[in-house]
């Protein structure tokens, strides 16, 4: 059951993305801008080409296969449970995923990733719904497991 319910949400997280993607492709020209809080936040439509902060520029086959990679480490974990993941690190696993793959989708069907999500009070690289979920995610798992998941830093006893 609670693999299905972290499919579901991951699913949940693919399709906000795509939506908002959808939404800024058809009302926003590309490079075009709209406040949305002004002093704060407004949307900005951007392509990348690359990762965050634009890095690793036309390199979609690495991407595809650390998405690949990524995709297989989690299936497997889940199916072995050998890493003693909680499942609030699950959730932000799948969290991670959701926004991966709506990112790896713009990557395969576009050959870039939509971007819209700017911030205005500081300069930071623009960036999109998915992205919210791949840093949050990763943040809160790290957090969680350096803080409060003591059995997963712990080796397992040898018979």
């Amino acid at each position: 059951m609670q693999a299905i319910l972290l499919a579901v949400f991951a699913t949940g997280i693919v399709v906000a993305d795509q939506i908002t993607k959808c939404l800024v492709v058809s009302n926003i020209p590309l490079h075009g801008q709209v406040d949305f809080l002004p002093g704060f936040l407004g949307f900005t439509y951007v392509q990348n080409f690359g990762a965050a902060f634009s890095s690793f520029q036309g390199m979609q086959w690495l991407f595809a296969v650390i998405f690949a990679l990524f995709t297989v480490a989690v299936i497997w974990e889940y199916k072995k449970r050998s890493l003693h993941f909680t499942k609030f690190e699950w959730w932000c696993i799948a969290a991670v995923y959701g926004g991966g793959l709506g990112n790896m989708i713009d990557r395969l069907r576009l050959g870039y990733v939509v971007d819209m999500i700017e911030t205005q009070f500081i300069r930071f690289p623009v960036f999109n719904v998915a992205d919210c979920f791949i840093t949050c995610g990763c943040i809160a798992l790290i957090a969680h497991l350096i803080l409060f998941n003591k059995a997963f830093w712990k080796e397992e006893k040898k018979k």
